[in-house]
């Protein structure tokens, strides 16, 4: 191989590259989407899980950080599953299992919202979701229907509608929705299909 031969091959992978970044960054921003989407559904599940378990109410909470001036968030993107109220309390120790008595807020698990979606943007109905221990949504005070929480990541662009994009306006996120049931039901997906698309909300 000569010398010529090589600089037109880094030519065209340098080409190939350039083409590609555009892509790539759209995959990462929406990369972070899905793994948030994720990660809130499964902790959703966690605390579902956990209060049949347990036989007892297990609350599912966004917060707006995971230290002990956290305050409950619809914006937030940490979440903690707890069964009582961790307000101010989210550095708590997680408490061991023997321990029979452990002090409030009893905490089970909790997500840092940096973990691998930093750019992630949440916007719950409520911050605070409770299961009992059947499963079910517990909702003294809160109007029956089912609760949405949207994952958008504007730093990638807007999300793309419902109708047909419009060309070089910047909608190339595909936006999720996690949506809890009365039932307890807990399903992710994407609002820009509708029923009965299976990925519909």
């Amino acid at each position: 191989m000569t010398l010529i031969e090589l600089m037109v091959g880094l030519a065209i992978v340098a080409a190939l590259f350039s083409l590609a970044a555009p892509s790539f960054s759209n995959w990462i921003q929406n990369t972070h989407i899905r793994t948030a989407a994720e990660a809130i559904q499964n902790g959703l599940m966690l605390a579902r899980a956990e209060a049949v378990r347990r036989n007892a109410l297990v609350r599912f909470q966004l917060t707006d950080t995971l230290d002990n001036s956290c305050v409950l968030s619809t914006t937030g993107t940490n979440w903690v599953i707890s069964q009582d109220d961790p307000t101010g309390a989210c550095a708590s120790a997680i408490p061991d299992p023997s321990d029979l008595n452990p002090a409030a807020p009893r905490l089970i698990q909790l997500r840092a919202g940096a973990e691998g979606s930093r750019n992630a943007l949440v916007a719950a109905d409520q911050a605070t979701i409770v299961f009992n221990g059947l499963g079910r949504r517990s909702i003294p005070g809160v109007a029956l229907g089912d609760i949405n929480i949207n994952i958008t990541n504007p730093i990638g662009g807007n999300c793309v509608p419902t109708l047909p994009a419009v060309p070089g306006a910047g909608e190339t996120m595909s936006c999720l929705r996690v949506v809890v049931s009365t039932a307890g039901q807990v399903r992710m997906c994407n609002p820009k299909f509708v029923s009965p698309d299976p990925q519909g909300c």
